[in-house]
């Protein structure tokens, strides 16, 4: 559930977690089904025995866009905040992404949600950006970093 709060209490929460997904696991079939629907079939993500023959993965790996494409359900499954009386959420964009490392088939990853910035726009909107890092169960690196942005439409 969103956690709703005044624009003067988000922005009392920057730098601040507002929210932890919990754990996803990456299966092969997740990764076959973003291949499908994106047409990237590069054998690194779909082919478990050139990946252990030809890198030094250990087998397939989800694609960095799947990982990315995953903060929708991730943060669906935390309390991030949202603006009370905002009507919705439009994801607004990115302002920086950086894939760490990969996330090898069978791995759990889930995000973690910092708000960094609140900006107040036309029309009393409100985009808030977040800096989203998703990690890798057991893994000291995470898979990636992204600033989110997400426009709160009042």
């Amino acid at each position: 559930m969103p956690n709703f709060v005044t624009l003067e209490e988000a922005r009392s929460l920057i730098g601040q977690e507002v929210g932890i997904s919990p754990w996803l696991e990456i299966t092969q079939e997740r990764i076959n089904q973003f291949a499908a629907a994106t047409g990237d079939f590069q054998f690194i993500h779909i082919d478990r025995d050139r990946a252990i023959a030809e890198t030094p993965f250990g087998g397939t790996i989800a694609h960095g866009f799947l990982t990315l494409s995953l903060l929708s359900t991730l943060s669906a499954q935390t309390s991030v905040i949202k603006i009370k009386d905002a009507r919705m959420t439009i994801n607004y964009g990115l302002d920086k992404v950086r894939f760490m490392s990969p996330v090898k088939v069978g791995k759990r990853i889930r995000a973690r949600f910092e708000l960094i910035e609140v900006t107040s726009k036309s029309a009393g909107n409100i985009l808030l950006k977040h800096k989203a890092t998703v990690e890798i169960e057991g893994d000291e690196k995470p898979a990636m970093i992204a600033e989110w942005l997400g426009m709160q439409v009042i």
